[in-house]
């Protein structure tokens, strides 16, 4: 079969003379910087921290959407993130997050879930495991049951969320202050070798 010349399918926009002066077409006016456009997660999230047991190498990370859903998940800088993370479940024993069924306005039916309520199970290629905390109080609306096949995306922003969960709208703004914000974070990280370049284990 003959190759088909698609080009001569192309618009090919006219430049346009407006008010005696030669205007360009409109796709040739921006200079739009496409390289360093802000993700979809900067855009719209707004990213807190939670370190489990208070340790910054078992970093949570909650984006906050402006209409108060969150997205759970894991910090690139969390230790099971760094090993290589091979499997995880959703199962925790009392509880299969995965078996969570909502309906309706008033999510009814969704799992309640308090700041520390394990949402998932993630297993190292070392074999240890970590569990992932809810890091804000409450319903489960559902979980990313794409990492079950595809494990690997934990730890990235926006793909790599474990779960989304709804706090109550009167509580969530008093919730979120009490998470560690992104400047407090990176802060954080800079402390975590000392004079000596001893690593902290622990900065809260």
């Amino acid at each position: 079969m003959a190759d088909i010349n698609l080009e001569q399918y192309y618009f090919n926009p006219d430049s346009e003379v407006i008010c005696g002066d030669m205007v360009p077409p409109i796709n040739d006016s921006h200079n739009f910087d496409y390289d360093n456009y802000p993700s979809v997660v900067e855009r719209y999230y707004t990213k807190y921290y939670y370190f489990r047991n208070g340790d910054i190498n078992e970093a949570h990370t909650l984006l906050n959407h402006s209409n108060s859903i969150c997205l759970v998940g894991l910090a690139d800088t969390h230790i099971a993130v760094k090993k290589g993370i091979k499997s995880m479940t959703f199962d925790v024993g009392n509880f299969d997050r995965s078996k969570n069924q909502v309906t309706g306005k008033g999510k009814k039916g969704a799992m309640n879930l308090q700041v520390t309520s394990c949402l998932a199970i993630v297993t190292c290629d070392d074999d240890s495991t970590y569990r992932i905390s809810s890091t804000i109080q409450g319903k489960l609306i559902e979980v990313n049951e794409r990492l079950l096949s595809n494990p690997k995306l934990i730890g990235q922003d926006g793909h790599g969320y474990i779960a989304i969960v709804l706090p109550k709208l009167d509580k969530c703004k008093e919730q979120l202050e009490k998470l560690v914000t992104e400047e407090e974070y990176q802060a954080q990280l800079k402390q975590q070798i000392d004079e000596n370049g001893v690593e902290i284990k622990s900065v809260v």
